[in-house]
């Protein structure tokens, strides 16, 4: 088995990268290990990619935040003897949020001792992404965390709210046309969220229900509200109350959608700025080999239970 770390650096708010290696040296003595430290965006990617297309089972490392698991897993979709996993160092760290502890996933040691589950992936235009896909206020938002996160004192969920803040401020609505398999909607949206995952932003957690594991995206479809309006909205949405405004937060759980803007528009891929004009989202063909520390689970919110992806078993939390 090899093991593949790709680190980071610009990661979070600081460069982790002597703690990554520390942690490394000292959990890895024995293994067929690699380590690789990013010097561009794209880096990780292209080196994910590198190594489960040399054939052999390997386990890749996401060093670093939610984009620096986004960049593996793109290099990794596909590939059957590729898993990958997040050692996180991130201000978010979202995805792993939907296990039962997030703890055990920054000590190595647990990582290497992993569980596997076969989770689904978001396929938006040909690229991948493991948690959400948005466009609108909510991708701008999202998007623009980034440059507010290396403020002093302020957090993941700080910075998320201060983009918020500015971001309503330049508009709050735009013109979109959403094509699902059996309806076509179309006018002013003030946002679009497709979730694989629950959580994103630091702290919001839209859809608590969303099942990783079963085919389907959970899709909010955000309708036009004022800048007023959008503050009381956007707390009850962050908290997975979207269903106390089902005349202002449509629900919908499909496999695949597509949505045009007159203008390219900002789409956020697990924070990931992309611009598109034309946007084909659907539950990828491909799975990805997550793993995990032993023993974890992820809990699905609706049914107040635990469930095992691998084993298939459900337990009471």
């Amino acid at each position: 088995m090899k093991h593949v770390f790709l680190i980071n650096p610009a990661a979070g708010k600081r460069d982790k990268s002597r703690e990554y290696l520390a942690q490394i040296q000292g959990a890895c003595a024995g293994l067929d290990y690699t380590v690789r430290i990013s010097q561009q965006p794209g880096d990780i990617t292209a080196w994910a990619r590198q190594a489960a297309a040399a054939g052999q089972p390997v386990r890749l490392y996401a060093c670093g935040g939610d984009g620096t698991l986004n960049e593996t897993v793109n290099g990794a979709a596909g590939f059957p003897n590729a898993a990958v996993t997040h050692f996180p160092g991130g201000s978010g760290n979202d995805f792993i949020k939907i296990f039962s502890d997030t703890r055990p996933f920054f000590r190595l040691a647990a990582l290497l001792n992993p569980e596997e589950a076969d989770f689904d992936l978001i396929d938006c235009n040909g690229e991948y992404a493991l948690n959400v896909c948005s466009l609108g206020l909510d991708a701008r938002i999202g998007t623009d965390v980034a440059k507010y996160k290396r403020i002093p004192l302020v957090s993941g969920s700080g910075a998320y709210l201060l983009s918020a803040l500015v971001n309503t401020a330049k508009g709050v609505t735009q013109p979109l046309r959403v094509e699902l398999p059996d309806q076509r909607l179309e006018g002013r949206l003030t946002m679009v969220y497709v979730g694989n995952g629950r959580w994103y932003g630091g702290s919001f957690h839209p859809v608590p229900e969303a099942d990783p594991c079963d085919g389907l995206l959970d899709v909010l479809l955000v309708q036009p509200v004022s800048r007023l309006k959008v503050v009381t909205v956007i707390g009850k949405y962050k908290i997975g109350q979207y269903a106390r405004y089902p005349q202002l937060i449509r629900h919908l759980r499909t496999d695949r959608l597509e949505i045009f803007s007159p203008t390219p528009t900002a789409v956020n891929l697990d924070g990931e700025l992309r611009r598109a004009e034309s946007v084909s989202i659907r539950t990828a063909k491909t799975k990805l080999r997550f793993f995990y520390p032993r023993g974890l689970c992820w809990a699905s919110g609706d049914r107040q239970t635990a469930r095992f992806c691998a084993s298939g078993k459900t337990a009471a939390l």
